[in-house]
Parts: structure tokens; sequence; C-alpha cells
């Protein structure tokens, strides 16, 4: 069960970084864009991560928060958040409760041997909690670009 454009997006609640919680139902009234990614503090995660806090007013114009969600535990998302400077939170999702929501949890290939991991993907939520927009397979160059003229637009209606 993965949730689909213009379809609500169930409700969770997930543990995050600045020892809070996040609730997505308590978001309402906000965009939000959820981005998964493999691996805190690896190469490609942190240039992605980078590019959403380089952009972070920009968002915050479009009324849109963003959330980081990878299966590293809290005290590696803090450490990452931390090392990096992002202002905005780091879900820790160890369980893969929230990954499986949002179906990016696939079969992988590093050197030669197969892994089930997360499939790097972005998701943009309307104020309503309805899915406005999907990116899978994501390419880190650009990416939150696109995202964030997906908010503005979205924002703008």
């Amino acid at each position: 069960m993965s949730v689909s454009i213009g379809n609500p997006v169930p409700d969770f609640t997930a543990t995050a970084t600045g020892d809070t919680t996040v609730t997505l139902s308590e978001l309402k009234g906000k965009q939000v864009v959820i981005y998964f990614y493999p691996k805190a503090s690896t190469p490609g995660c942190t240039t992605e991560g980078g590019d959403f806090r380089d952009r972070k007013e920009a968002f915050d114009a479009a009324n849109t928060v963003i959330l980081g969600v990878s299966r590293d535990g809290i005290r590696a998302q803090e450490n990452f958040k931390a090392k990096q400077a992002f202002n905005f939170e780091l879900i820790s999702d160890k369980d893969e409760a929230v990954c499986r929501l949002f179906d990016v949890i696939k079969l992988k290939k590093l050197y030669g041997k197969e892994h089930l991991g997360i499939e790097r993907s972005t998701f943009l939520i309307d104020t309503e909690g309805n899915l406005a927009r999907e990116w899978r397979g994501v390419k880190v160059k650009g990416h939150v670009d696109e995202v964030l003229e997906a908010a503005q637009a979205l924002h703008e209606g």
C-alpha cells in the first residue's frame, strides 16, 4: 500500500531531530516536502540536504515544511544535521514505517550484491494532506530547484 497522487497521505508519527516528534496531520495548512535519502553523512545525501538547507527561505515563503527521512538512528541524524547545519528536521525511520508508507524501500545493487535500501525519492504534500507530486529514483543535481518550483506553483495555485 503506497500513497498515490491526488489522494490523502495516511497520517504518521515519527521520531525526529531536535528532540521532536513529527505527526503529519499536525502540519495541515502547510505544504510538506518529505525527501528520503539512503544514508546520513554520505556524499549524495550531504549534497541533497545542503541544497534543501540553502533554499529553505524560499520553501518557507511558499508555506512549505522540509523533512528528510532515512533509516539512520536518531543519533546519526542529529550528528548529520549538526555537522551540515541543516535548518529543518530529519526523521529517524529505523523500523521503515514511513519508508514503507511511501514505498521507497527497493532492491538495490552495490558492488554486485543485492540489498534492500532506500530509493532516493521526494514527495510534495499539499495543505490538505494530499499527495501533490512525487519524484522517484532522484538524481541530486538540480533536484531541489525542481521541487522548489513545484512547491511555489502549488502555493500560488
